[in-house]
């Protein structure tokens, strides 16, 4: 008597590729980013700038701070470096941000009192200070349209500081450049502040779901885990996986408990959607050596290069990604159920993902009676804008395997794989070698 037959995934019934394909694949996809380069803030970094508001009787002490790459955007000439710099070019930039960060009164914008001087310049960033003066009193406005034309998804967060020591903080979009407070003393509030109101717990989900929609990245590495999840019971655990290792180290890192580097964090997520990719390879291709190979000769050309930049990942980092890939390829090679350690893999990069999550509210500097409010909603946000993303594509890739044929569904999740590896591997090498 003959096995009764059972239904197979067509993605399972046989090897699609051998592995030499999809690296061809993902190597055509890198050289093709790199003949038109993506701009790095498109990717998982925001485009940001601050400001500090001393309300005074007549206007207002203003303190700017933005970074020498934001400028750039702006056609200014590199390297600018403050007080090294010409004094055109030192005047010019305090000109443009007194121009574009602005307080408004009743009658019209208050007018700097003198030309913008720069008080800092540390850390790839730059520091103005000036004071304006409005012509009446009544209720003022904090308004910012600085770099919008160049950059839509600019946030510039701007600071209160009020009389009795407190601070209230108000994130600044393109959708809502403009931030009421009130002025004089007949317009204040109980607290002998201002009626302002500070960015509430709504705000903090809108900035989670905006910078997750736009952290290109991070949508990669999900979609990366969802071309090889076959059920809903599976694509809910690699995304409980991801969420809480993601929500773990955000709120480690936002409390002050960790303070990671940077660089090696978006340098790491990038190659997190590589390896993410190149497995999905792996599994389609009939694990053909030479993806694992591949992945850790890249690290070691990777490190290699690095030995004439200056702002490359260290050995040690590289190090730890090579051992870290060979062991997780030679244990799932050796495992019964792919599945479970997909789940452990979304949760180890999920770890790293939430540092990068975290830069945005660690750069506000947010007070300690905040801290809660805008770590659970800008995370209830990113939750929000993720599941929003997989459930728009998770049934789309169903439906191409349930009715697009064996050919396509064999074919979709390869290629995609291909181009999602060659997009990490363009983040991984260009972050990697501090190229941005």
């Amino acid at each position: 008597m003959s096995e009764p037959e059972t239904h197979t995934h067509p993605r399972e019934r046989r090897p699609l590729a051998p592995g030499w394909r999809c690296l061809a694949l993902a190597s055509l996809a890198l050289l093709g980013m790199a003949v038109t380069p993506i701009e790095p803030a498109t990717a998982h970094g925001r485009s940001l700038s601050h400001s500090t508001w001393q309300l005074t009787d007549s206007g207002a002490d203003v303190r700017v701070r933005i970074a020498l790459l934001e400028l750039s955007r702006l056609g200014m000439p590199l390297p600018l470096r403050g007080a090294s710099s010409p004094a055109s070019e030192v005047e010019t930039v305090g000109r443009l941000l007194a121009e574009h960060v602005r307080l408004v009164g009743p009658t019209g914008v208050c007018p700097p009192t003198a030309p913008p001087r720069m008080v800092a310049d540390d850390d790839g960033y730059l520091q103005y200070r000036w004071t304006v003066e409005c012509a009446e009193s009544g209720t003022r406005t904090i308004e910012s349209d600085l770099l919008l034309d160049v950059a839509p998804s600019h946030l510039h967060f701007a600071r209160l500081l009020l009389p009795e020591g407190g601070v209230r903080e108000r994130v600044l979009v393109e959708g809502a450049p403009a931030w009421p407070i009130a002025g004089q003393s007949g317009d204040e509030g109980a607290d002998g502040a201002t009626d302002a109101a500070a960015s509430s717990l709504g705000d903090y989900v809108w900035l989670g779901i905006d910078h997750i929609l736009t952290g290109w990245d991070h949508l990669a590495f999900v979609f990366a885990l969802l071309l090889l999840a076959g059920r809903v019971g599976e694509v809910a655990r690699l995304v409980t996986g991801f969420t809480l290792a993601h929500s773990l180290t955000l709120a480690l890192a936002v409390l002050g408990f960790v303070q990671p580097v940077g660089h090696a964090v978006e340098a790491v997520i990038g190659f997190s959607v590589a390896l993410v990719a190149a497995e999905n390879a792996w599994l389609l291709g009939g694990r053909s050596p030479a993806v694992p190979w591949a992945a850790v000769l890249l690290i070691a050309g990777v490190g290699l290069a690095g030995i004439v930049t200056p702002a490359a990942l260290p050995w040690l980092t590289l190090g730890g990604l090579a051992v870290f890939t060979a062991c997780h390829f030679a244990l799932l090679g050796r495992a019964d159920d792919h599945a479970t350690w997909r789940i452990a893999l979304a949760f180890a990069f999920g770890l790293v993902h939430g540092f990068g999550f975290a830069g945005i509210l660690a750069e506000m500097s947010l007070p300690t009676d905040r801290l809660a409010t805008a770590l659970f909603g800008f995370n209830v946000g990113v939750e929000v804008g993720q599941l929003a993303v997989v459930v728009a594509v998770w049934p789309l890739l169903r439906a191409v395997d349930r009715f697009g044929g064996v050919r396509l569904a064999r074919l979709t999740p390869e290629l995609a794989s291909a181009v999602v590896c060659g997009l990490g591997l363009y983040w991984f090498v260009r972050r990697g070698l501090g190229l941005g």
